[in-house]
């Protein structure tokens, strides 16, 4: 996993905190948990900053950095679609983006691609693209702040053809990697929602946001929210009679959303009492009822 990644990851989890704004030290502090060191983290937030995912903040004087505000912005949607997941249904009308871009604008054309697959899209042919309904209202914005909505017509439509759609949408996604994906989330994760009920049971669920538990805890939520972060944005979440027998993904959300249960407000007390030792974010005797009394 790219140390790019779990950066963005703890603005997003924890940038609240600390008004959106992080020390490198934090950072420090914050990947250090995950086994990542100093020189490291200080070299990938640099990267981030070239590449305009951070921007420089100062907070009561001292040097930070937080997301730029379209990374921002894109979290927050992912966020939607991890929390408030919205299935569609058979009967449900669908959505084409039709599109065009000139050969000599090929690089937009790229983008355009890329950002409506990162909606959830599927391509049913050369410049047709489709999802279900309920995602074009966020394809509409997504290309309207990108410039790309003049190289599109946007359409609703009923599938008329004879041809049954199951048989269809496996051409229009890559459902086999995506069900292989969702296999690997289940190898690493399935299973650890007992292992993890268990140690939190053995101290009486009373987790102290500074203990090696509370830290472990954390090293292990943040990768793995990381990793789910993908899913929403490949996963169309088309009604379960379209896809195929054997579908992993309702087994893998479900693991998900147990471990998510179990481990975050300890992630977030461990990440609150890092955050509150850098003179960031709540007073310490704070760090314990905001995290995990929600």
């Amino acid at each position: 996993m790219q140390h790019q990644q779990l950066i963005v990851t703890l603005f997003g989890l924890y940038g609240r905190a600390g008004e959106g704004v992080f020390p490198v030290s934090v950072l420090v502090d914050m990947l250090g948990a995950l086994g990542i060191e100093g020189p490291a983290v200080r070299s990938t937030v640099s990267r981030l900053k070239r590449n305009g995912v951070l921007v420089s903040r100062r907070q009561a004087g001292a040097a930070g950095y937080s997301l730029a505000g379209d990374v921002r912005d894109a979290f927050e949607e992912g966020d939607q679609r991890i929390y408030a997941p919205e299935r569609s249904r058979p009967g449900d009308q669908w959505s084409l983006v039709i599109f065009s871009v000139p050969e000599a604008e090929r690089n937009r054309r790229y983008e355009l691609r890329t950002e409506l697959t990162s909606l959830g899209f599927g391509a049913v042919g050369a410049g047709v693209a489709i999802a279900p309904s309920n995602v074009l209202s966020q394809a509409v914005r997504r290309l309207k702040d990108r410039g790309l909505d003049g190289y599109v017509e946007y359409f609703s439509a009923d599938y008329l053809s004879a041809h049954d759609i199951k048989s269809k949408v496996p051409q229009w996604w890559d459902l086999q990697g995506l069900d292989d994906q969702y296999q690997e989330f289940l190898d690493l994760y399935g299973a650890a929602e007992g292992e993890w009920a268990a140690r939190i049971d053995a101290v009486d669920g009373d987790i102290e946001s500074g203990t090696e538990l509370a830290r472990e805890a954390f090293a292990y939520y943040v990768p793995m929210l990381t990793l789910w972060r993908r899913f929403p944005y490949r996963d169309p979440n088309l009604p379960l009679e379209f896809l195929p027998d054997g579908w992993k993904a309702p087994a893998a959300k479900q693991a998900f959303w147990a471990l998510d249960a179990l481990l975050a407000p300890i992630a977030k007390s461990y990440a609150l009492s890092l955050l509150g030792s850098r003179g960031v974010g709540p007073d310490a005797a704070d760090i314990q009822e905001s995290a995990l009394g929600q």
